[in-house]
């Protein structure tokens, strides 16, 4: 019998699976669980982030096992990790990791209400009492025009990635969405604990108008 899971990445694969070159892409409107920090990936605000973010994001999907059943519930596979990622005082310095700034996140099906939400947070609360969920929020987030690309290969590299991305703005007459000069999206399709660095796959992703 073939898998009835719905899976995001196949229904769509322009947002999640794009080509190794620039593309504009308009994202509609998502539902997210969102989280937000500062400093380094690698750093204790970050990695407790991303525990919150997995500990709601699976309390949901898994709800069936404890008997609770979800209005709307449908078999899925679990959204990868994303982060929206910017600077103190609109400057993103690279080589100063104290200064970035992040909303970490994961994307949740359609069925997630703030009822829902408020349920995976008792829930997770009493399974997991060390995570401070009151980080969490459930917010709808509709990112519109963008420039994205599929950036394969250590993060060290993107840089790469987003040269060519500014180079297609300039042919196609774009600029950074106001307010969005500074800021970029990424989206974690392979597990950097489970990739080598040269295989990892990451969703660039950077607002965009017309001039």
């Amino acid at each position: 019998m073939a898998d009835s899971k719905f899976d995001f990445k196949k229904e769509y694969r322009d947002l999640y699976l794009p080509k190794g070159k620039p593309m504009l892409i308009e994202v509609p409107a998502m539902n997210f669980i969102m989280v937000d920090g500062r400093g380094a990936p690698e750093g204790a605000d970050y990695q407790e982030a991303v525990g919150i973010l997995y500990g709601l994001s699976f309390t949901i999907k898994m709800s069936k096992l404890s008997g609770t059943k979800l209005k709307g519930y449908r078999e899925y596979e679990m959204l990868p990790l994303e982060g929206i990622w910017w600077g103190d005082e609109g400057v993103f310095i690279v080589e100063d990791r104290s200064t970035w700034r992040w909303t970490s996140m994961i994307r949740q099906m359609d069925f997630v209400t703030p009822d829902v939400f408020a349920w995976a947070l008792e829930e997770c609360s009493r399974k997991k009492p060390e995570l401070n969920l009151s980080r969490a929020r459930l917010e709808t987030f509709r990112e519109g025009t963008c420039v994205q690309i599929m950036h394969t290969g250590p993060y060290a590299e993107e840089p790469v990635s987003f040269k060519l991305m500014e180079n297609y703005m300039e042919e196609q007459r774009l600029i950074r969405e106001p307010g969005w000069e500074t800021k970029h999206h990424e989206i974690y399709i392979k597990n950097p604990m489970k990739t080598k660095p040269e295989n990892l796959k990451t969703v660039l992703r950077q607002k965009v108008k017309k001039l």
